[in-house]
């Protein structure tokens, strides 16, 4: 699975073609939580707080490029990486 970006020992990614709605996934050591693009719902699983809310700043910031990497996805085209939370 494609790594969009890593931050604070988050790791987002998202799966080539994956099912509707647009979601990524983050990692964050041995929690998963599969996270819509837009709304920011968590759609299945669940990370500690912190890590949700650090998780939930970064997707707000970049909401166009994660639309623009679903939609790269879906075309099974090669994503491009998303700069990290500073």
């Amino acid at each position: 699975m494609p790594e969009l970006s890593r931050f604070y020992g988050i790791v987002v990614r998202m799966y080539p073609n994956d099912h509707p709605p647009p979601h990524f996934h983050a990692v964050y050591q041995e929690s998963m939580a599969v996270i819509e693009i837009g709304s920011l719902a968590v759609l299945r699983g669940r990370l500690p707080a912190r890590a949700l809310g650090l998780v939930m700043e970064w997707a707000a910031l970049h909401e166009q490029e994660l639309r623009e990497a679903w939609e790269r996805s879906e075309r099974r085209e090669p994503t491009r990486s998303i700069p990290p939370l500073p």
